[in-house]
Parts: C-alpha cells; sequence; structure tokens
C-alpha cells in the first residue's frame, strides 16, 4: 500500500508494531507480513529522515520482518501425506510475542488506572487510641465454684430485667384512654354530688404525667361539650372544675333509663 503512519512516540518497536496491525485491522493471529512490514520499514525510514535517535530494538524487529517476509515469498514444502509433519508458519514465533505484549501491556493499563484511582485518596496515619479505648481487659482467678455462683447471679440479674420490661409494656398497654376518663369524671360527680372540685381531685395517679395530661384533655372535651366549667383565677393557680346542670340531666336520665330496666327485668 502507498500511506504511511506517522505516530509522535511509541513506547517500543512492538508498541509500532501492534498499532500498525490494529490500524490496518487485522487479526493479530493472521498478520499480512508483507503490508505490515512495508509499513514498518517506512515509519522507521522516517525516523531517519527526521534525525530521531532510533533504539536498537526497531532495527532487530525491522530486520526480523525483513526475514520472516522472505521465508513467506518461498515456496512451502508439502508434507507427505500420513506422515504426520505439519508446515511451520514463520509467523508464529512473532504472534506468540505479541500476544504476549498485549497482555502486559493491558496489564499496566489497569495498573496505570489503578495507580490514578489511588492516588485520589489520602491516607491518615494510625493514632494512639489507647486513651479513649478505656482500660485492658481484667483475668478474673475464679474456681469453678465461684464462677458457677457469679453465672446463677448474672443470669437472676437478667430474668429480673426481663420481667420489668415486660411488666413495663403491659402497663403502657393498659393506660387510660381519653373516652374512659371522661366516663369517670362523670362517674365521679354522680356519686359524689360535689358542684366543685380541684382538677387535682379528678387525677388518679398525681405524679404520672401521662394520668394529668389524659385528665386536662378529658376536662377540655366534658367543657366543650358543655358539661363540665373551668375557671383559673390566674397563670399557674389552681384550676376549678365545677359540673354543669346539663351534666347531671344526663345523670338523672341515665338513672331513670337504669330503673326502668331493672323494673322491666324484675317482671
Amino acid at each position: 500500500m502507498g500511506y504511511r503512519v506517522k505516530i509522535d512516540i511509541f513506547e517500543g518497536p512492538f508498541d509500532l508494531l501492534v498499532y500498525l496491525i490494529e490500524h490496518a485491522q487485522m487479526s493479530i493471529y493472521d498478520i499480512k507480513i508483507s503490508e505490515i512490514t512495508d509499513q514498518y520499514m517506512a515509519y522507521v525510514g522516517d525516523m531517519n529522515k527526521a534525525d530521531v535517535n532510533i533504539s536498537s530494538e526497531f532495527m532487530t524487529l525491522a530486520a526480523a520482518l525483513i526475514e520472516i517476509k522472505s521465508k513467506m515469498l518461498l515456496p512451502r514444502s508439502v508434507p507427505q501425506e500420513g506422515s504426520g509433519d505439519v508446515s511451520e508458519d514463520p509467523r508464529t514465533e512473532l504472534v506468540a510475542k505479541l500476544v504476549e505484549y498485549k497482555r502486559f501491556k493491558t496489564i499496566s493499563e489497569l495498573l496505570e488506572d489503578r495507580w490514578e484511582d489511588t492516588d485520589m485518596y489520602l491516607e491518615k496515619p494510625q493514632e494512639d487510641l489507647t486513651e479513649y479505648t478505656g482500660e485492658s481487659d481484667e483475668y478474673l482467678n475464679l474456681d469453678i465454684d465461684q464462677f458457677r455462683t457469679a453465672f446463677e447471679k448474672f443470669l437472676n440479674r437478667k430474668r429480673k430485667l426481663e420481667e420489668i420490661k415486660k411488666h413495663h409494656k403491659r402497663s403502657a398497654k393498659q393506660r387510660i384512654t381519653t373516652e374512659t376518663r371522661m366516663e369517670n369524671i362523670k362517674d365521679f360527680f354522680r356519686k359524689s354530688h360535689l358542684k366543685e372540685v380541684d382538677f387535682r381531685q379528678l387525677v388518679h395517679e398525681k405524679n404520672d404525667r401521662y394520668d394529668i395530661a389524659v385528665t386536662f384533655s378529658s376536662v377540655l372535651e366534658m367543657m366543650k361539650q358543655r358539661r363540665l366549667d373551668a375557671s383559673q383565677p390566674y397563670i399557674y393557680g389552681d384550676i376549678t372544675v365545677n359540673p354543669t346542670a346539663e351534666l347531671f340531666c344526663e345523670n338523672q336520665m341515665q338513672e331513670s333509663d337504669l330503673q326502668v330496666k331493672e323494673e322491666h327485668h324484675g317482671r
């Protein structure tokens, strides 16, 4: 072919040869040795004209290519049938070297990429963290009886903690609702017939914030329903709760209904 390939820098003669083969879209296992040799020699000639210092490796490979080219031009001897001999391809040794070169070049490119990736990270030097890790482990010199006693105490403590957790969960599930507390307040006024009470009298568990909050919200809801009135003379002062006539009328109606049901049941 009449064209020439000009590349500024190649790492070596095999780098140039691989480029020429790939650029010509040839298979590395079926090199058109005559064409590739001409291109290679043309490139080496251009290097001479440009007064580029050509290493001996380029000239060695050039000589090897010319030798292979000459062998390819000679007629090959045909092995006799049944002799088992196989005619050796002059390109075999070159192909093996090119395959090995490409393999090592691929590995070097992967290592270079890996180096560039790791170069993006900064390593933090190891520090002495002994002052934050606490005291070193202590080993107790115990016989089997002492160890058994200590282990039994551990199991008892664990069992008690599990019982406390179960009781806490059960108590949390049994907490009173606003609807239930409203019924409790109504029953309180119905049975006591009091016309005025302090808010604290309606709270069952004085030290339980949840019970205080539920009672307070229940009073507000009953005020909204006009079943209770409440007053507070000053901020943070005592809250006075008063039942309305509607609450007592409701109680009387419920008592009357209950009496009718009891009489009907007696008949």
